[in-house]
């Protein structure tokens, strides 16, 4: 493995904002795993007009709760909730972290019914996604400044379903001055591998965004 970046380098952070680990009480979390829930269920039932209706008038009421607490990126606990699944954000997959060093990162969790592409299997595209977050956790753990993804490429190699414990493994390969090639696996609990996905991070040059 090539030798970790120098401390210099890595508060850089390739020009990206500092944000650090929100702290966040269990209501947080609660709030977090019910919209994920309610997620779920808006894609898996249909419920009668009555119903609909009703559902829609109290999620209308519920963007009027929120919508006077917005506040700027980087202030709001969704995606700093470190110890929360997805890190309480609703976009990313709602996996634990198991490892997280130098050496590589380890994440586990389920693909829910929210993720589903068709006949009990997870949709493609939310296999870039857990990749593409993989790899920016395993370059923050390596010790590289934040990088841009310059591109991914999956293998799928089995259909990947929902709601089986799946894990998620990956580490840096090589550095070449700004450039990091990562790659990760996706493997069931038996160790068959449902997918391998490779990619190259890119550090932004000054001014770049």
């Amino acid at each position: 493995m090539t030798e970790i970046a120098g401390k210099d380098e890595y508060e850089h952070h390739g020009g990206f904002p500092r944000y650090t680990p929100a702290d966040v009480g269990p209501e947080y979390g609660r709030l977090v795993d019910a919209l994920r829930t309610l997620q779920d269920l808006a894609v898996s039932t249909n419920p009668t007009p009555e119903v609909t209706t009703e559902a829609a008038e109290r999620v209308e009421a519920l963007v009027e709760l929120l919508r006077p607490f917005q506040v700027p990126e980087g202030e709001q606990p969704a995606g700093r909730a470190i110890a929360l699944p997805g890190r309480g954000s609703l976009l990313m997959l709602p996996w634990t972290i198991e490892k997280f060093d130098a050496e590589g990162v380890r994440s586990r969790g389920v693909f829910r019914r929210f993720h589903l592409g068709g006949n009990g299997a997870a949709h493609g595209g939310t296999l870039p996604l857990l990749f593409d977050d993989l790899f920016g956790m395993i370059q923050h753990a390596y010790g590289r400044p934040i990088s841009r993804t310059a591109y991914l490429h999956i293998n799928y190699r089995k259909i990947t379903p929902l709601n089986v414990e799946l894990v998620v493994e990956g580490s840096v390969d090589k550095v070449e001055g700004r450039k990091t090639f990562i790659s990760a696996v996706l493997k069931d609990s038996e160790g068959t591998v449902l997918a391998d996905c490779e990619a190259l991070m890119v550090q932004l040059l000054p001014g770049q965004q």
